[in-house]
């Protein structure tokens, strides 16, 4: 598999939180030479199925990936005059965790209901045509506007209130193995389960793969809770990004790029899960980091899983990314291959078993 290309692919395809048809697209190609069921649910999560090669019924493990990313919507569409070719220019409002600091000079794509994207760039007034109180402050929503080169009259025949807007930024390499671009939360952790199914095609394994490219996640968790319903996974894995470590940033919090991926614990993972994980990393001789959940929930879709119908057991593996929730995200490629790698171990190892240590795991055996 080439990874940088699969990268470049999937965070260069728009897919914001609630539109999520043309990256689904994207991934359906590069996962349907390795499951035997692949569709679309009703909500606009990928569902895939790949069959294991134990006796039936067989056990099912889901993993969760989300699909979409931050990104912004046509709030209003204004003019510099009465004149209807004077200017038109669109305000925006945020899809999602939209850090405002970053907007001013960013490249975006309109996705008009007319169906003609729109290419914009989003500008504001210079600094010193602000009031004096705005001066020293970062731009907002109210003085960010996306200006598309046109008129009023031709803006208002193409775009409308509602339209979605992605942010337009290509893959870049930097050195050491690292790369940036927008979306890499969570596109990295797709890329890491599509290597994962590449290797389960050559492996045995006895319990049945769903995997899910869930959708809108920045917004409410909203693919995870259904398909996790839908699907009645016996147990569960997310796959996410969390915070790598940078100048300025806690130890505590952070965890260092290209030292693997890290192994969630807390309120939201079951300590079966954890621990089979941490086993699996030990086979491959794989490091890897234990993320505690300083504040309780662990803001994934592992929330979602955990609490579908009846309860599912639910593990959560992340890797780290530098600059999260901006257009500039970076990772290290090989803590997408490593992470890839153990989610492929973890299926390999699972056996009719598994179910029953769960429990054993909840069970004080001094008592």
């Amino acid at each position: 598999m080439d990874m940088l290309e699969l990268l470049r692919e999937l965070t260069e395809t728009a897919g914001p939180s609630g539109s999520e048809t043309e990256i689904a697209s994207v991934i359906s190609r590069w996962w349907k030479p390795y499951v035997d069921e692949l569709n679309v649910d009703r909500i606009g999560s990928l569902v895939s199925v790949k069959y294991g090669q134990g006796s039936e019924p067989r056990p099912r493990i889901l993993f969760a990936a989300h699909m979409d990313e931050i990104a912004l919507m046509v709030k209003e569409i204004i003019s510099t005059g009465d004149d209807m070719q004077n200017g038109g220019f669109i305000r925006a409002t945020n899809i999602g965790g939209v850090d405002k600091r970053q907007l001013f000079g960013q490249t975006v794509t309109v996705h008009s209901s007319s169906g003609d994207d729109l290419t914009g760039i989003i500008g504001a007034l210079p600094t010193s045509m602000l009031p004096e109180s705005k001066r020293k402050k970062s731009y907002g929503f109210d003085e960010l506007i996306i200006d598309p080169g046109m008129s009023f009259e031709e803006l208002n025949k193409i775009a409308a209130v509602g339209d979605f807007i992605s942010f337009r930024q290509p893959l870049r390499m930097l050195l050491n193995g690292r790369v940036t671009a927008k979306a890499l939360d969570n596109r990295a952790s797709i890329a890491a389960v599509t290597l994962c199914l590449e290797i389960l095609a050559e492996r045995r394994h006895e319990w049945d793969v769903v995997a899910i490219a869930t959708a809108q996640e920045e917004t409410r968790l909203l693919g995870a809770f259904t398909t996790a319903f839908s699907q009645r996974p016996d147990i569960a894995i997310a796959i996410d990004v969390t915070f790598g470590k940078g100048p300025g940033t806690s130890d505590e919090l952070t965890f260092e790029q290209g030292g693997g991926p890290t192994i969630g614990l807390g309120p939201n993972i079951h300590p079966g899960i954890y621990k089979a994980l941490k086993k699996s990393a030990k086979s491959l001789e794989m490091k890897v980091h234990d993320e505690p959940h300083a504040h309780g929930s662990s803001g994934t879709d592992a929330y979602a899983l955990q609490v579908a119908r009846d309860g599912v057991p639910t593990g959560l593996v992340s890797i780290p990314i530098r600059y999260m929730h901006t257009m500039v995200e970076t990772v290290s490629v090989i803590d997408i291959e490593r992470a890839g790698r153990l989610l492929a171990e973890f299926v390999a190892r699972l056996d009719e078993n598994f179910l029953s240590s769960l429990v054993e795991n909840l069970i004080d055996k001094k008592d």
